[in-house]
C-alpha cells in the first residue's frame, strides 16, 4: 500500500515537472538563451542564419527537456530498487576469511587473509561519476548520422607537431636516417628565426639517437629552446606507445627509459602526454601517467560514435578516474581530439575541406596536395581578409564543442617538417594570419603558436575561476575507449591478435628481462663485497641490461606489437628481440652463478666460459624455442632453479636429458620423485635421444633452488603410460616401445579422463576436445567444452586486414574429416591429452599437485595456417555458466574492464583486447581463461569466451599498411584455464564497472607470465661447491603484493650502473568471495604494509625513499622510511640502496 502511494506521488511530480518545464520552454523562446554564448556579429548574418540559429535553440531547449525528463526517469527507478532492496547495506557484509590449510608436500601451514584486505573489492561500487563509458556504450544507437559540419558557434594555440613511427613502412633506422634526423635538424635551425615559433616531440627512441650525434653547440642550443618554451618535449616515453597489446610492465619499463634518458640529459620533466595515434586507448594509461607526475593528457583515436555524442555533450575534456577509484586521486585531465584524425585537415575546425587549404605544405607546386581539389593559398596583403576569416569560422565552429574559450590545433602529421621549405611555408604563412588576427580587437581572439603544456596552461587558469566552487568545468570520467572504428563497421579489433608469434615473443621477453633486472641487482651488492667479484665487468652487462630494456622499449610501438608493420620491419623488431633475449639468458646464468657460489673468493672471471646454460634454445628470430638435452653421468650435475615470483613457490620443473635411468636429489641430498615421459619423434614413434623429466621444485620467493641430476642404475622415477587413439583411416602405426608403456585405442564414444585431487576433466574420444570438470570441494558437473571454428573475411570491397576485423559472419566449426590421433599421458607429477590436428596440436595437461598449479588446466596449442586463405582460427570455450552478455577483460596486465557483447554492434565491435586473462561468470562460479600471450577475446554468446589465436588475411585493409598479413609463423599459445566457486555476491554487483581476480587467480596468472627458469652446469667443467639455496628474501612477500621491477638505476656520469636501484611494487586489488579451501598459497595478506627491515635477507636496505612512478619527481618530503604502506591497485616506486 505504501508503496503504491509513493508511486502516485512521484507520477504527478512528473506529470508537473514536465508541463512546467514545456511552459518554461515555450517562455524562453523569446529570449536569448542566457548561458549559451552568441554568435559573434563580425560575419554578416541573413535572414537563413538567424532561422538556422533559431532551429538550433530550439533543439538545444528540447535536449534539455529530455534530459530532465530521463533525470526523474532515473530517480524514480532508483527509488523503486531501494524500496526493493529494503535496507541492504554492502558496505556491511563482513567477508572474513579465516584460515587455509595447506596440503602441499613439505611444508603444511595456515595461512591468513586479512578481512580488512576484503573490503577492498566490495567497495568499488559507488563512484561519483559523470561518465561511464559502459553507460555510454548503452545509451548509443550507433547509427552514425551523418555529422555534417557541425553547425556551432579566445584564446587559440596553433601546435606543430611531427609524428615519428619508430618503425611502420620502414625501420627504426631507414625512417632515421631518411626523415627524423633532418626534421630535428631544422628544427634548431628554424626555431631560432622567430622566439614566436613552437615545436613538439615525443618519441625519445628517436630523440636519444639524434642527440648522440650532434655536436655540443646544437645540444646548447637545444637546451636553450626547451628553456624558453619554444621546444616542448611530450610524454617523453621510449615510444608512443599502443594501449591494448602492452603489459604494464613494459609501458612503465619504456616510460622509465624515456623519463631516465631526458633527466640525465636535458634535465626536463614532462608535464602532458600525447598519445594521437594509438588505435583506441586505455585507461592504465592514464594511471601510469599520474603516477609519473604529469596533470594533463591528450588522446585522438576513439570510436567515432563516441566522439560525436561527447561533442554534443561537450565533454571532450574531463577528468579521467580509474574504475576502482572512490575519491579523485587518480584524476588527470584529459583533452580528445573531436575528429577523424590528427592530420591538418581533420584538426583545425569540422570543414576538412576548408581546414586542408591551411596545410602550406600542400601548396601548388609541392608533392602532395588536397584531395577535396581546393589548394591552399599563400597568404599575401590581397588575401589575408578573407583566409583569416576562413579559418577563424573554423576555429569558431570547433570550439563550440567544448566548455572554455582556449583552442588547440595543432599543425602537424607522420614525419612532417623534414624540409627546410615546409618549415617556412607553415610558420610564416601561420603568423601572418596571426598577426592580423590579433591587430582586429573587433574579432576578440588572441592567436599564437604553442607547446600543449601551454595550452593546458590556459585552461586550467579557467577552470581555475571557479575555485570558490568545488565543481570543475570539466566532468569526470571512468572507463576505457575499445574497441575503436574510424568508420562504418570498420573496426580495428584485428591487430588485437596479428601477428601472434611476436605478441608471445614480447612477453617472453619481459618474464627474462624483469628476471634478469633482479638477478642483477642483487648480484651487484654481492660484487661489492668481494674483490674476486670486482673482476665481473658489471659495466659491459649493464649495457646489455640497457640495450635489451631499449629493443623492448621500441617494440611497445604501436606499430611493432600490435602486428601492423611491413613484413622486413617486423623481422627487424624480431631479430632486436632475439638478440636480447640471447643477451638476457647470458645475464640471468652468470649472475645466477655468483649469487649461489658458496665461497665468492673462489669465484674467477672467464669471458669465454659461462658455467651455467639455460635449458632451452632458439635458433632464430621467427623460431620456436627448444628443449636442450642434459647429458647425465655418475657424477651430479647441478640444476639451479630460478623463482621470479616473490612468493615460496612449488612448480612443476620438466627438463630433457640423455638417459631414462636418472635420479634427481634435493639440495640436502634427498631423492625427490621424478615422473619420466617420452620425447616424441612422431605423433606416435618415441624418440630415444632424450626423456623429459618432471618434477615438483621448492623454489624461495624470488631466489635459487639447487637440485642435482645423476645416471644411476636402477631408477626410482615413475614412467608416464600412454594411450593412442587412431582411426583405422588415417595410416597412423603405434610403435611398441621398449621402455615406456604404450596401448593402441581406437577413436570411439568412451571418454577420456584426467584427474588429480581439486578436479575431474573428460574429453571425447572422438575429438581429443575437452567436454566437462567435475570439481571435487562440491562435487558438481560444469560442461566446459573446448572447440575451435575459423573466420572468414567479408566478400565486400573492404576486407580484414592487419588492424580491421571484417568478417564474413559468425565463426563455422572446425570441421575433420577424419577424426584426429590422440596421445593420451597417464603420469604421477602430470597427465595430459594431445590432439593433433591439420592446422594445430591441442594439448590439455592436468597438474597432479597441491597448490597454485594443480587448481588449473593448462591449455597449449601450436598453430600453423601458413596454408590457409582469408582465414582466422579461433578456440572457443562454451560453458554452462549463465553469463548473459556481460564478461570480463583485463587492460594491459594491470586492471580487470567488465564488458557488455552488443547485438546492436556488430561482431567485430564485440572483440577487445586481453592481455593476461579473461572471465565469464555467474553468481556461483567464475571461468578465468589466463593468457601468456596478448590476443583478441570475445564472449559472443552466453557461456562462451573465445580467443582468436592467429589470422592470415590475403589483402590489405586501406588503414595505411598497404599490405596483408601473409608472414605467419608456427606459433605457440599458452593458456591456463580456472574454474572457481564464488560466494556470498550481490546481484546488483553483476552490473558493477568494476571487478577484481581472486588471489588464486592472481597468482596464476604470475606463474603463467613469470614460470621458474632452469639452468644447468655444464657436463665437463669442475664445479666449485654451491649454497643449498639463494633467498633473497627474508619470506615470501604479502600474496597480493607483486615487485613489478628491482632495476639499478644508471650512473649520472656514464653508461654503467649507479649504486641505487628503483623497487616498482604493485598492490594488486582482489575479490576474496571464492572457495578459500585448500588453494596453497604460501603468503597471506598484510593491509598493504611492508617493514622494510624485514624484507631482505643479508642485504641491508641503506635507503629507502619514494619517488614518482618513472622516478622523474621526489616528494618534497622524501624520507627514508622504514615501512612501505599501499593501498589496493597502488604502483609505487621507491628509489632503493642495498649494502
Amino acid at each position: 500500500m505504501k508503496l503504491s502511494r509513493q508511486f502516485t506521488v512521484f507520477g504527478s511530480a512528473i506529470f508537473c515537472v514536465v508541463i512546467f518545464s514545456l511552459y518554461l520552454m515555450l517562455d524562453r523562446g523569446h529570449f536569448d538563451h542566457p548561458k549559451s554564448p552568441r554568435r559573434e556579429g563580425t560575419f554578416p548574418k541573413g535572414q537563413l542564419s538567424i532561422l538556422q540559429e533559431k532551429i538550433d535553440h530550439l533543439e538545444r531547449l528540447l535536449a534539455e527537456n529530455n534530459e530532465i525528463i530521463s533525470n526523474i526517469r532515473d530517480s524514480v527507478i532508483n527509488l523503486s530498487e531501494s524500496v526493493k532492496d529494503g535496507q541492504k547495506n554492502p558496505d556491511g557484509i563482513n567477508f572474513s576469511q579465516g584460515y587455509f590449510s595447506e596440503l602441499l608436500p613439505l611444508a603444511p601451514i595456515n595461512l591468513a587473509i586479512d578481512p580488512e584486505d576484503c573490503s577492498f573489492a566490495s567497495k568499488s561500487e559507488s563512484q561519483a561519476l559523470d561518465v561511464q563509458m559502459l553507460d555510454v556504450y548503452d545509451l548509443l544507437p550507433f547509427d552514425n548520422p551523418d555529422g555534417g559540419v557541425w553547425k556551432q558557434g579566445f584564446d587559440i594555440f596553433v601546435v606543430p607537431h611531427s609524428h615519428n613511427d619508430p618503425g611502420w613502412l620502414k625501420t627504426f633506422d631507414d625512417y632515421f636516417r631518411d626523415q627524423t634526423q633532418h626534421i630535428l635538424n631544422n628544427m634548431v635551425v628554424k626555431l631560432q628565426e622567430d622566439k614566436r615559433r613552437k615545436f613538439m616531440w615525443s618519441e625519445i627512441s628517436y630523440f636519444s639517437k639524434w642527440w648522440d650525434a650532434i655536436d655540443s653547440q646544437k645540444k646548447d642550443a637545444v637546451k636553450r629552446l626547451i628553456e624558453d618554451g619554444q621546444f616542448e618535449i611530450v610524454t617523453g616515453g621510449w615510444v608512443m606507445p599502443d594501449e591494448a597489446s602492452a603489459h604494464y610492465f613494459a609501458l612503465i619499463d619504456q616510460l622509465i627509459e624515456g623519463h631516465q634518458w631526458l633527466e640525465k640529459n636535458l634535465g626536463v620533466k614532462q608535464k602532458s602526454g600525447w598519445a594521437i595515434d594509438p588505435f583506441g586507448h586505455s585507461p592504465t594509461m592514464a594511471y601510469l601517467l599520474k603516477r609519473s607526475g604529469f596533470s594533463n593528457m591528450l588522446i585522438q583515436r576513439v570510436h567515432y560514435s563516441i566522439k560525436k555524442h561527447f561533442a554534443t555533450q561537450k565533454t571532450l575534456e574531463f577528468y579521467w578516474r580509474q574504475n576502482w577509484d572512490l575519491g579523485s586521486s587518480t584524476d588527470i585531465l584529459c583533452h580528445m581530439m573531436p575528429f577523424y584524425s590528427y592530420d591538418v585537415p581533420h584538426t583545425c575546425g569540422p570543414d576538412p575541406k576548408i581546414c586542408c587549404q591551411f596545410d602550406f605544405k600542400r601548396l601548388p607546386g609541392g608533392r602532395i596536395s588536397c584531395p577535396w581539389r581546393v589548394p591552399p593559398e599563400a597568404i599575401h596583403p590581397g588575401n589575408i581578409q578573407h583566409r583569416a576569416w576562413m579559418i577563424l569560422d573554423q576555429y569558431r565552429k570547433k570550439s563550440k564543442l567544448f566548455r572554455t574559450k582556449v583552442l588547440l590545433a595543432p599543425l602537424g602529421d607522420d614525419f612532417r617538417y623534414t624540409e627546410n621549405l615546409e618549415w617556412d611555408q607553415q610558420y610564416q604563412n601561420y603568423q601572418k594570419l596571426f598577426d592580423y588576427m590579433n591587430s582586429h580587437p573587433e574579432l576578440h581572439v588572441k592567436a599564437q603558436f604553442g607547446t600543449l603544456s601551454d595550452y593546458f596552461e590556459a585552461l586550467r587558469k579557467i577552470d581555475n575561476l571557479d575555485e570558490k566552487k568545488s565543481n570543475s568545468v570539466f566532468p569526470v570520467l571512468s572507463g576505457d575507449f575499445f574497441t575503436y572504428a574510424d568508420r562504418y563497421h570498420h573496426y580495428w579489433s584485428g591487430y588485437f591478435t596479428s601477428r601472434p608469434f611476436y605478441k608471445r615473443l614480447d612477453r617472453v621477453l619481459e618474464s627474462y628481462l624483469r628476471a634478469a633486472e633482479i638477478l642483477y641487482s642483487l648480484a651487484l651488492v654481492q660484487s661489492k663485497k668481494s674483490e674476486k667479484l670486482n673482476a665481473f665487468p658489471s659495466v659491459d652487462y649493464y649495457k646489455l641490461l640497457t640495450e635489451a630494456r631499449k629493443n623492448l622499449g621500441l617494440f611497445q610501438h604501436h606499430d611493432a606489437i600490435t602486428g601492423t608493420s611491413k613484413d622486413w620491419v617486423v623481422v627487424d623488431y624480431g631479430t632486436r628481440l632475439f638478440h636480447s633475449l640471447m643477451n638476457l639468458k647470458k645475464v640471468i646464468v652468470d649472475y645466477a652463478y655468483i649469487l649461489i657460489l658458496k665461497d665468492k673468493e673462489a669465484y674467477s672471471y672467464s669471458p669465454s666460459t659461462s658455467l651455467l646454460k639455460m635449458d632451452d634454445d632458439q635458433t632464430s628470430q621467427d623460431s620456436l624455442p627448444r628443449k636442450t638435452v642434459i647429458k647425465l653421468s655418475v657424477q651430479p650435475r647441478y640444476l639451479l632453479i630460478y623463482n621470479p615470483t616473490e612468493q615460496e613457490r612449488f612448480s612443476v620443473v620438466s627438463i630433457y636429458v640423455n638417459l631414462p635411468k636418472v635420479k634427481v636429489l634435493s639440495a640436502s641430498g634427498k631423492p625427490v620423485m621424478v615422473q619420466i615421459s617420452a620425447v616424441w619423434d612422431e605423433t606416435t614413434t618415441v624418440s630415444h635421444e632424450a626423456y623429459q623429466i618432471s618434477f615438483v621444485a621448492h623454489v624461495p620467493p624470488l631466489g635459487l633452488g639447487v637440485y642435482q641430476l645423476l645416471e644411476v642404475l636402477s631408477s626410482e622415477a615413475v614412467l608416464a603410460d600412454y594411450n593412442i587413439y587412431i582411426n583405422g583411416r588415417n595410416n597412423v602405426q603405434v610403435n611398441p616401445d621398449r621402455i615406456f608403456k604404450i596401448k593402441e585405442m581406437q577413436n570411439g564414444v568412451e571418454d577420456i579422463i584426467l584427474e588429480n585431487s581439486y578436479m575431474k576433466t573428460w574429453f571425447s574420444g572422438i575429438s581429443g576436445l575437452m567436454e566437462k570438470i567435475n570439481t571435487k570441494e562440491d562435487a558438481k558437473n560444469h560442461q566446459v567444452k573446448v572447440e575451435f571454428a575459423w573466420y572468414g573475411t567479408t566478400s565486400n570491397r573492404d576486407k580484414s586486414g592487419a588492424y580491421l576485423f571484417l568478417p564474413d559472419g559468425e565463426a563455422k566449426p572446425y570441421v575433420f574429416t577424419d577424426p584426429p590421433t590422440i596421445r593420451v599421458t597417464h603420469g604421477r607429477i602430470f597427465s595430459e591429452v594431445t590432439c593433433f590436428f591439420h592446422h594445430l596440436t591441442h594439448t590439455v595437461r592436468l597438474y597432479k599437485v597441491q597448490g597454485v598449479e594443480g587448481q588449473s588446466l593448462e591449455v597449449s596449442n601450436i598453430v600453423d595456417i601458413r596454408g590457409e586463405y582469408n582465414r582466422e582460427i579461433a578456440m572457443r570455450i562454451s560453458s554452462d555458466i549463465n553469463s548473459q552478455n556481460r564478461f570480463y577483460s583485463d587492460l594491459n596486465g594491470y586492471q580487470i574492464q567488465p564488458r557488455v557483447t552488443m547485438s546492436k554492434l556488430p561482431l567485430q565491435a564485440n572483440i577487445y583486447p586481453m592481455t593476461t586473462m579473461a572471465y565469464i561468470q555467474n553468481d556461483s562460479i567464475r571461468l578465468t581463461l589466463h593468457s601468456a600471450q596478448s590476443l583478441g577475446v570475445g564472449s559472443l554468446k552466453s557461456g562462451q569466451l573465445e580467443v582468436i589465436m592467429d589470422r592470415r588475411l590475403m589483402q590489405d585493409d586501406n588503414s595505411g599498411l598497404g599490405q596483408g598479413v601473409q608472414d605467419n609463423k608456427i606459433t605457440a599459445n599458452l593458456f591456463r584455464l580456472l574454474l572457481e566457486k564464488r560466494s556470498g555476491v550481490d546481484v546488483k554487483e553483476e552490473k558493477s564497472s568494476v571487478s577484481y581476480p581472486s588471489l588464486l587467480s592472481h597468482l596464476t596468472s604470475s606463474f603463467i607470465n613469470h614460470p621458474v627458469i632452469p639452468m644447468t652446469t655444464y657436463a665437463d667443467t669442475g664445479v666449485p661447491p654451491l649454497l643449498n639455496a639463494f633467498s633473497p628474501l627474508i619470506s615470501s612477500m604479502p600474496c597480493d603484493m607483486h615487485v613489478v621491477n628491482l632495476r639499478t638505476i644508471q650512473s649520472k656520469v656514464d653508461s654503467g650502473p649507479s649504486d641505487e636501484a628503483s623497487l616498482i611494487l604493485h598492490r594488486k586489488g582482489f575479490d576474496c568471495r571464492f572457495s578459500n579451501k585448500d588453494l596453497g598459497l604460501f603468503c597471506s595478506t598484510t593491509q598493504g604494509k611492508i617493514k622494510v627491515h624485514k624484507l631482505f635477507n643479508k642485504l641491508n636496505v641503506e635507503r629507502l625513499t619514494p619517488a614518482s612512478l618513472s622516478l622523474m619527481h621526489s616528494p618534497p618530503d622524501a624520507r627514508n622510511i622504514s615501512e612501505i604502506n599501499m593501498n589496493p591497485m597502488e604502483i609505487n616506486t621507491f628509489r632503493i640502496q642495498l649494502r
